[in-house]
Parts: C-alpha cells; sequence; structure tokens
C-alpha cells in the first residue's frame, strides 16, 4: 500500500534521575556525596533511506519513543544513556509540526539523519552540589523528560521527470516502454492509484520518471485524486504532459492541456514554470495524425513544442527521450531549502539563561516562562526541602523573584512554571 502522509507522535526519552548517596568505606568515617549523574535519554532520529518508497509502516506504529536514561548510582556511578530510537523514512520526506505546519526537516540525501525529539538530560548527582559550605547535600537532580511533540511526515518522491496528464491518456504505458517499471494498465480512467517511479536508463541517458496519477479538472481542489499526489509534482526537474489525441477519448486534447495546466496553477504558482515537454500520444490509432497536428499549431503559437508518440507501438518515444535528455542538461537541480537538519546539544540546552525568563500575572496565579526557568523546574525535586530551596534561591541569583514581588506576588500566592504549579515561599529562600 502506498502512503504518502501520516502524523505521529515522538518523545525522546526521559534523563535518569541523579542519585543521592554517601561514601560508606571502612576507613573514611565521614565520607562526601558520591551520588552519580543520570543517563541522558535517547534521541529519536529519522534517516534517509532510498529503498523506501512509502511511509506505509507508520500506519500501525504512530507513536515513537526512545529508551529512558538510566538513574545515577553510588559511588559517583554515571546512569547508562537511553537507547536511541532510529526510524527510516523514504528519501524525500519533509518533516512538519503537526500543530504550526512549520517545516522541521527535509529528508532529500539518501542516509541523512535528524533529530525528530531530543532526549532529556541526566540529573546531576548529590556530589555535583557539595560545596565548602555545603558539605553534604541530600539532595539531586531529576532527570529532564524527553521532548515531545506531534509531526507530519510527509513523502514527495524525487524524480527528474514527472508524467503528467489526464487519466487513461497512456503516461503508465509509456512508463512501461521506457523503464523496468511495471504499472497496472487497463482501458480504463484511474488505473494507476499511486505514483509510479521507473529509471531509464541508456548508453547517453540516465534519470528518475515518476508517473503522476489522478490529474483531472478540479484536481487542486480535491477531485478525483489529483490532489493527493499532485505533492509529488514539486520534486521533479521537468515535467512530460502525455496528451490523448485518440478520438476514442472522446475530448479535446487541447482543453485537456489547459484543463491540467490550470489545476498545476491552482495547486501551486510556481508547477507551470517548470520545464514542460508536450508528448501527443497514440497517433497509431485512425485519425489521430491530423488531431495531433492541430495541437501542435495551437501551442506553437505559445513556443510550446509538442512531440508525436505512439506509446504502445513505440513511434516517436526515442526522440522524446533524447529532448527530455537535453531539457535535463539545461535545467539545474533544485537546491535544497535551508532547513534545521539537527539540534543545538544538551549543553546548549543546559546553557539557557534563567535571566531570559518572563513574569506575568494571569488572575490570582503568576506565570514564570522560559526555557531555562522551565526545565530547572522539570528537574527539581520539589518534595525535598534542600532542592526545594535550591530552587528559589537560583530564581533569586536571577532576578526572577525581585519580578514576582513587582508583579504583587506575596507569601502563599500560586506560581505556575509550565505544567507545574509551586507555592511562592520566601521563608523557605536560602540566603546564602
Amino acid at each position: 500500500m502506498f502512503v504518502d502522509l501520516v502524523e505521529v507522535s515522538v518523545r525522546g526519552g526521559d534523563g535518569g534521575h541523579g542519585e543521592v548517596a554517601f561514601r560508606r568505606e571502612k576507613f573514611v568515617p565521614r565520607g562526601g556525596p558520591s551520588g552519580g549523574d543520570g543517563g541522558n535519554g535517547g534521541n529519536v532520529i529519522a534517516v534517509a533511506d532510498r529503498t523506501l518508497t512509502t511511509l506505509t509502516d507508520f500506519r500501525y506504529k504512530k507513536h515513537l519513543r526512545a529508551k529512558n536514561g538510566a538513574r545515577g548510582g553510588a559511588s559517583k556511578m554515571t546512569g547508562a544513556e537511553g537507547e536511541d530510537l532510529v526510524v527510516r523514512v523514504p528519501v524525500g520526506t519533509i518533516v512538519k509540526d503537526a500543530e504550526t505546519g512549520e517545516v522541521v526537516a527535509d529528508l532529500v540525501v539518501d542516509g541523512q539523519r535528524v533529530f525528530l525529539a531530543r532526549g532529556g538530560a541526566g540529573g546531576r548527582g548529590n556530589a555535583r552540589f557539595a560545596t565548602s559550605v555545603r558539605r553534604a547535600p541530600r539532595f539531586a537532580e531529576k532527570g529532564e523528560p524527553g521532548e515531545e511533540r506531534r509531526l507530519t511526515l510527509e513523502l514527495r518522491l524525487l524524480a527528474d521527470v514527472g508524467l503528467i496528464g489526464y487519466p487513461n491518456a497512456g503516461k503508465s504505458t509509456l512508463l512501461s516502454k521506457i523503464s523496468s517499471a511495471r504499472p497496472r494498465i487497463a482501458d480504463y480512467p484511474f488505473t494507476t492509484l499511486s505514483p509510479v517511479l521507473g529509471v531509464v536508463e541508456g548508453a547517453d541517458m540516465s534519470f528518475v520518471v515518476a508517473d503522476i496519477p489522478g490529474l483531472i479538472e478540479g484536481a487542486a481542489d480535491g477531485v478525483g485524486l489529483g490532489h493527493e499526489f499532485l505533492r509529488h509534482v514539486m520534486r521533479t526537474r521537468i515535467l512530460v504532459h502525455v496528451v490523448d489525441v485518440s478520438e476514442e477519448s472522446g475530448r479535446d486534447p487541447l482543453e485537456d492541456y489547459r484543463t491540467i495546466r490550470r489545476e498545476l496553477e491552482l495547486y501551486h504558482p510556481d508547477l507551470p514554470l517548470k520545464p514542460e515537454i508536450v508528448a501527443a500520444n497514440k497517433v497509431d490509432m485512425p485519425g489521430t495524425r491530423e488531431r495531433a497536428k492541430g495541437l501542435s499549431e495551437a501551442l506553437g503559437k505559445e513556443d510550446v513544442a509538442v512531440w508525436h508518440i505512439s506509446a504502445l507501438t513505440g513511434e516517436g518515444v526515442k526522440e522524446l527521450l533524447y529532448a527530455v535528455v537535453d531539457s535535463l542538461s539545461k535545467t539545474a537541480v533544485d537546491e535544497v531549502e535551508a532547513l534545521p537538519q539537527d539540534y543545538q546539544g544538551r549543553q546548549a540546552q543546559r546553557g539557557a539563561r534563567l535571566r531570559d525568563a518572563t513574569v506575568e500575572r494571569d488572575g490570582d496565579e503568576y506565570v514564570i516562562s522560559g526555557e531555562g526557568v522551565e526545565r530547572l523546574c522539570q528537574m527539581t525535586d520539589m518534595n525535598n526541602l534542600e532542592a526545594y530551596r535550591r530552587f528559589w534561591a537560583m530564581l533569586a541569583k536571577a532576578g526572577i523573584v525581585d519580578e514576582l514581588r513587582k508583579a504583587g506576588a506575596v507569601e502563599g500566592d500560586i506560581v505556575r512554571i509550565g505544567d507545574i504549579e509551586i507555592e511562592y515561599g520566601e521563608a523557605h529562600f536560602w540566603t546564602r
């Protein structure tokens, strides 16, 4: 089954909690803290794989989560890191944020890797918090939760040439004639229900052709199957527009041509700007050569060249291929838009500054927002008094407590940071 659009939820593994431990050695009666750090959570990573042609696997696997990091141990032992979850997607897959539609990554090269969701950093053990003043800290950091998001995976097949035209115009027959692809062929519309790729190889030519099915009037608005597959035309370098010039079609070839052109423009204004070669097909049938000539004369006035072919018998196909090769040689490969292909890493995340936080009043509550403060809150054990005091001491040092006071916060007020609510209480602040 061909699937080219899916929505998935991804989550990086949670970081392991830091450990609270103390040295208990025979000849060290007052051993210091020895709790180790938790391991980092695993990442969810997508890898482009040219052997894949569909997103079918994700129809049944919509929740992707990497492994959590392990808790830290005694003797300053760091917990094991969570295993990354590597998912393989076809080359040409675009990753978008499901809520905003923002493009996260564009995988266009075989083997290309992108991080879909980063794992949380492991929490630091109590050995990390020992100072000359605080020699026996009885708290550690919690592991950071892994990044969680909903993503849309959209496949746009990568091909040099896109075969477009009305159903039953002969696109599949042409593809089977010029490549080893064997699409389903029958004498009725919509025989091809999904795009088909074929590779054309010869002594002096090699390129990939995609048969784009389902284009009829109204395709850009969802009529027929065109709306589902027009996205694949976007990736092609040139278009070969196959027009049925036989009388059996019961349609006007010129009107068919103009209809498809209108649908391309309605879908995306850049599509009609792609180089185009028109192939008047089925010239082997009686009475078709005059119709093909009429199409050539009409489009010739618009500087559009028309090649007369029979995909069934092979007449004119060789000449058409040479025209395709010539057009490809004059058409540069589209440069891939510069998109984020990696994330900044855990160290950059740890460096998010508390001072960048903002304080706002929301009814009877006070909301503190900012990447750094939200991260600190997630990794603080609020049930541990020492950890709780340290948390408020850090907010005070960053000037956030002063901002709360200016906003009107008093003892007992609720402060919300992300999804966590805590009570404002200056009696618990550390002063040193």
